[in-house]
């Protein structure tokens, strides 16, 4: 049976912040080498024999980001990218997956589950181990990779062995001293989160353990909608599905489940602690990034992204900087990043969902400056894209360019803009700028009103299919 590869790229990896956000997440970020998460996920699959066009699963408001990613690489001239428009956990983006391969294939194939946001160092025992995955699944298994561990870990979720490679319980993450147990006893392995389903055998059990899963999903695809690359999930039937994992909805209560050991250099990179785990260190234990200076630090990690970052006598210690925030944090409360995440979400401050970059799918814009009545941005539009056509009821905006050409829409004229030129828009003026050159447009835009928000955006057109109100 051919493999068809489901990469499930939602979620933010919030301990992880402040360089993962929400708007920016973890997946798609370069954390280790010069390719993000997602990016390694795909050239993995790549290497795989006999795949189709891979599936991958993304929240609506990741789309654009998750497109550029794929088509940076160049290694894959077909994919499918679905838009959940609502986060359901799991099981209903793998259900919703499978419903979709089986509309789109009049076989029967390998659903290959991998979320895009794991480290595997040994490609070559991962391919091995797949296959093995792969002909479990034609004997009609539910398999799950059970990752050899490397130490007790209370991070992650367990699996107990049983007999003929069959599962015989899936446990929640332990404490230390039952981790520790687990590993003395050689029973027990991470559970890491991927799979091997042959479609037409989870789609059955799916209507055997988690019937609502199955039927909204069915309604879900079915009323989905194509646009361009996407397909979008429809939303109302997609809502009214549990929000399970498929672990619980699924796995622990089939008599099919089944496990293939994987020593692969596996880990999901959940926490500040397990990506310095994971790093090439220095002479005194230390992982470092960006512009730092040490004195008398060790096994600590250090990223810097914007400034300087000096450090004395740090021990077991976590310090990451980004533009407009700093998290400091001994190594072994790594996990407890997350409480503060809940907290900035609950305060409704914006360091929970943006860098001071943001991307879009035209390009991306970083704010200089904020203040109460005015803000300072530079926006970067790339080659041959353009901004809606939209008009903002209270803010007027001046447009500075710096380098490249910009087209500009502005009432009922249309101009060129080249280097140190400007133009200025006042509110409730029509405008538009679009980069008609070959080199990306960079240009400063000072915003002045009473209301300087990104949803005071009018939206009359836009090549992109976007209808929400921000840019």
């Amino acid at each position: 049976m051919p493999i068809q590869p489901v990469i499930l790229a939602g979620g933010t990896g919030s301990r992880l912040w402040p360089l993962s956000r929400e708007m920016y997440p973890k997946q798609v970020i370069n954390l280790i080498g010069d390719h993000s998460l997602l990016q390694n996920t795909l050239q993995r699959v790549r290497n795989l024999p006999d795949i189709l066009p891979p599936i991958i699963v993304v929240g609506e408001e990741h789309r654009f980001l998750t497109k550029s990613q794929i088509d940076a690489l160049g290694i894959f001239r077909e994919y499918h990218i679905l838009l959940e428009p609502v986060g359901r956990n799991t099981a209903p983006a793998i259900c919703g997956a499978a419903l979709f391969c089986q509309q789109h294939t009049n076989e029967d194939p390998t659903l290959l589950v991998l979320p895009a946001d794991h480290l595997i160092t040994r490609q070559q025992a991962f391919i091995d181990v797949v296959k093995k995955a792969e002909e479990l699944a034609a004997k009609g298994n539910l398999t799950t990779f059970g990752i050899v561990p490397e130490r007790p870990e209370t991070g992650y979720g367990y699996i107990q062995m049983g007999e003929g490679n069959r599962v015989a319980s899936f446990v929640e993450k332990p404490d230390l001293a039952t981790a520790k147990q687990y590993i003395s006893s050689g029973d027990y392995y991470w559970n890491s989160g991927m799979f091997a389903f042959p479609v037409s055998v989870l789609l059955t059990e799916m209507g055997s353990h988690a019937p609502e899963i199955l039927q909204a999903m069915e309604q879900s695809v079915n009323n989905g909608q194509v646009d361009g690359i996407f397909f979008r999930f429809a939303e109302d039937a997609m809502q009214a599905s549990p929000s399970d994992s498929i672990d619980y909805a699924l796995m622990e209560k089939t008599d099919k489940a089944a496990m293939v050991e994987a020593d692969i250099g596996w880990s999901d990179i959940g926490s500040w602690q397990a990506l310095w785990q994971v790093s090439d260190k220095d002479e005194n234990g230390n992982v470092t990034s960006g512009d730092i200076l040490l004195e008398d630090v060790q096994d600590s990690f250090i990223r810097s992204q914007n400034t300087l970052v000096a450090g004395i006598g740090l021990r077991d210690t976590i310090v990451v900087e980004t533009a407009d925030a700093v998290l400091v944090a001994p190594m072994d409360r790594s996990q407890d990043v997350k409480k503060i995440v809940t907290t900035l979400k609950q305060e409704g401050r914006k360091e929970f969902r943006y860098h001071r970059t943001v991307y879009r799918p035209w390009g991306s814009y970083t704010t200089l400056e904020m203040h109460d009545r005015f803000q300072i941005k530079r926006i970067t539009v790339n080659p041959g894209a353009k901004l809606s056509l939209q008009m903002h009821h209270h803010r007027h905006e001046h447009w500075v360019v710096v380098s490249g050409t910009a087209r500009v829409v502005n009432g009922d004229k249309t101009i060129l803009l080249h280097e140190n030129e400007s133009t200025y828009i006042s509110a409730g003026t029509t405008h538009r700028l679009e980069n008609p050159g070959v080199i990306p447009l960079e240009l400063i835009e000072v915003q002045v009103g009473s209301y300087l928000g990104e949803d005071d955006i009018v939206r009359f057109d836009d090549v992109y299919g976007r209808k929400e109100q921000k840019e």
